[in-house]
């Protein structure tokens, strides 16, 4: 059976001044945060993820969301640029971590942004949110690091959220979901499934039909209980403050050997 692992990183104690774009900034707490991470990695290991810790970055508030630093295909570790400047210096540790995992390195280049919450995978088709924090040519780069892999690049308009990610994520069974006033073109998706909540477009798929997901759309959870799911709830509220997501807070190497 492949190894799975996920990438983690503790959060800055900074995480308060994190960026925010689509909602109002609120308060943050920042040893509530920790608290909640530490559940969060801990629910990982509990299904079976072995957890790799990346270097923390102290100086970075939103080193946290560490999916943004990299996208993976297969053994191939394509490492973000990403829109938001000062975010820049978190990839780093993580290029470190990969490489040291065994990965395949590539990079998004200048004049390329990219961000990985931005890149949602569906077996090998692999959609690409264009939109504040990815460009034209980050995309680009995308399609020709994973392209030769084996990947369908599916483009995708964004405009309502911070990251294609904030807006869908994908059922095992490979059926996208989302809030229905986030999602711009649900015709992008071949079978498209509308949930109740914001929060409910999100999903970690942790094995055998479960589902790790915010503790904060309970409606949601409901639903995928009635398609025969398990979910796992998690509560995330400081990082919801600063538009996070479950999704956010790992990156899920599950396709390393694949």
């Amino acid at each position: 059976m492949p190894s799975r692992r996920a990438l983690v990183r503790r959060p800055s104690p900074r995480l308060a001044e994190g960026l925010v774009t689509h909602v109002e900034r609120l308060p943050v707490d920042t040893a509530l945060a920790l608290t909640q991470w530490e559940r969060y990695v801990e629910i990982l290991g509990a299904h079976g993820w072995e957890t790799v810790a990346v270097d923390p970055a102290d100086d970075c508030p939103d080193g946290v969301f560490v999916e943004d630093t990299v996208v993976m295909f297969r053994n191939v570790a394509l490492i973000a640029r990403s829109g938001a400047e000062q975010r820049r210096p978190e990839t780093a540790a993580v290029e470190e971590t990969v490489a040291r995992l065994g990965c395949s390195v590539n990079w998004i280049w200048e004049p390329g942004t990219l961000d990985g919450g931005d890149v949602l995978k569906v077996g090998d088709t692999v959609y690409v949110g264009r939109g504040g924090r990815t460009n034209a040519a980050g995309v680009q780069q995308l399609r020709a690091a994973f392209e030769p892999l084996g990947a369908r690049i599916v483009a995708v308009p964004l405009s309502k959220v911070l990251h294609l990610k904030s807006a869908v994520t994908a059922l095992p069974d490979g059926t996208v979901i989302g809030h229905g006033p986030l999602v711009e073109q649900p015709s992008a998706f071949p079978r498209f499934l509308p949930v109740p909540e914001e929060t409910g477009a999100h999903v970690v798929l942790l094995g055998g039909g479960k589902l790790l997901m915010a503790a904060s759309a309970p409606r949601s959870a409901e639903l995928f209980t009635d398609l025969g799911y398990e979910p796992v709830l998690v509560d995330i509220s400081e990082f919801e403050k600063l538009e996070g997501c479950v999704t956010c807070l790992s990156v899920r190497m599950r396709d390393l050997y694949a």
